[in-house]
């Protein structure tokens, strides 16, 4: 039922890619950032921070136009090519810890997510869908795929192995240590056999990337809404995706750091948590818990560890089911009075790939009163609640693979 298809990518020439290649713009300092642009004029940085060419920042609409002028220059100057027919592009990554991830960057159907083929599991600000929608109808082109989980695919499986038999397009590690591969899927009868098993394939998950699919798709109904002739074949019905199976995706937990304890005393504070959990005192060691529904907590010098008491937590669905969820309704709302997190200035949020000594450090330092640990959610639990139309709380799992920009580029 999927619809998956092939593109033309316009990608960095083989000699170019390690130095275009950039993680996206926000997970840089300032520092780094202009690091970066001073010593590397092929950055795709320089492409999505314009204004660093005229030693300001530049906002809104003349941010845009400025963005779509540096990457035609890029393709002007040959640091970009397009390929000439639609290819599927085989990509991996090795990262430092030596954990392997394949898949395959192609375009997603607009229709299929809006007709919950391709399904979400987070909710989205229609601020921030509005405000890339406006960037991609102006620069004309997206380079961060949306990443999507399919169930693992005997074929799918067969095409990767082999064209990674043969010499990848590109090869290049980054500073970072992770090693990253693409080959090109060029054969008619690989590309059919690619297609068709998406198409036999009920459902799609969207693992990272919910507000560029809903960007997309709101762009989507613009043009269309804008061209007599459409036929829904135009590029613009599509979005590029990096799509991975199941099994090769890794999932982490955000842990939660908050700033104070909505007015309790130390005291006061356990006693309430003690309605809903049963408490152990571990020390200084620092604490993971072990099975699901069952927390870590630093306060005050010492490491807890929180067992729900299931007796008074009803489990009526998938989302009830979730470990940051039951943080929100048993503790984050109703004690630290954090009734939205998506504003609140009380709660910050930390991968799970940061151990619990990071977490002890910055409770330590004083910028943060209490600290909440927990296993990461499943691919499972993200799909039972796709499933049944429910959104996790934001920051609910840190995925990885992570792509770099630049690397695949996806123009309507």
């Amino acid at each position: 039922m999927a619809k998956i298809i092939p593109f033309k990518a316009v990608r960095p020439t083989r000699d170019k890619v390690s130095l275009v290649a950039s993680r996206s713009y926000q997970s840089y300092s300032p520092d780094e950032r202009d690091s970066r642009m001073d010593y590397n004029p092929f950055s795709f940085l320089h492409i999505v921070n314009p204004g660093y060419k005229y030693d300001q920042e530049i906002s809104g609409e003349q941010r845009y136009k400025l963005v779509k002028n540096r990457y035609l220059e890029f393709k002007e100057d040959k640091v970009f090519i397009q390929d000439k027919k639609p290819c599927y592009y085989i990509y991996k990554i090795i990262d430092r810890d030596h954990q392997v991830f394949n898949g395959i960057i192609a375009a997603a159907s607009v229709e299929d997510y809006k007709n919950n083929i391709i399904k979400k599991h987070e909710d989205t600000i229609a601020s921030r869908e509005n405000t890339f929608k406006d960037y991609l109808k102006t620069v004309g082109f997206n380079a961060e795929p949306v990443l999507i989980t399919y169930p693992k695919n005997k074929n799918i499986e067969q095409v990767i192995s082999k064209t990674q038999q043969t010499r990848a397009e590109f090869e290049f590690t980054t500073t970072y240590r992770d090693t990253h591969y693409l080959w090109l899927v060029t054969e008619q009868i690989d590309i059919d056999t690619i297609q068709q098993s998406f198409s036999e394939i009920d459902n799609l998950y969207i693992a990272d990337g919910h507000h560029r699919s809903a960007s997309s798709s709101l762009l989507c109904e613009s043009l269309k809404n804008k061209n007599n002739n459409h036929t829904g074949e135009e590029t613009y019905n599509y979005f590029m995706s990096f799509l991975i199976a199941e099994d090769e995706l890794q999932v982490y937990e955000f842990n939660r750091l908050i700033k104070d304890l909505n007015g309790l005393s130390k005291e006061a504070f356990l006693i309430q948590l003690d309605e809903v959990f049963r408490i152990e005192n571990r020390g200084n060691m620092p604490y993971k818990p072990s099975k699901k529904n069952h927390f870590s907590m630093y306060l005050d010098g010492e490491f807890y560890s929180l067992y729900l008491r299931k007796t008074d937590f009803e489990f009526n669905t998938a989302l009830d089911k979730l470990d940051a969820h039951i943080l929100y309704k048993t503790i984050l709302k109703p004690i630290l009075g954090i009734n939205d997190l998506r504003k609140s200035t009380k709660i910050s949020y930390s991968s799970g790939k940061k151990d619990f000594v990071y977490l002890k450090s910055v409770v330590d330092s004083g910028e943060f009163k209490v600290a909440f640990g927990m296993l990461p959610a499943t691919i499972e639990q993200i799909k039972n609640i796709s499933d049944e139309g429910l959104t996790m709380p934001p920051k609910s799992t840190y995925i990885q693979p992570k792509l770099r920009s630049g690397v695949a580029i996806y123009e309507f």
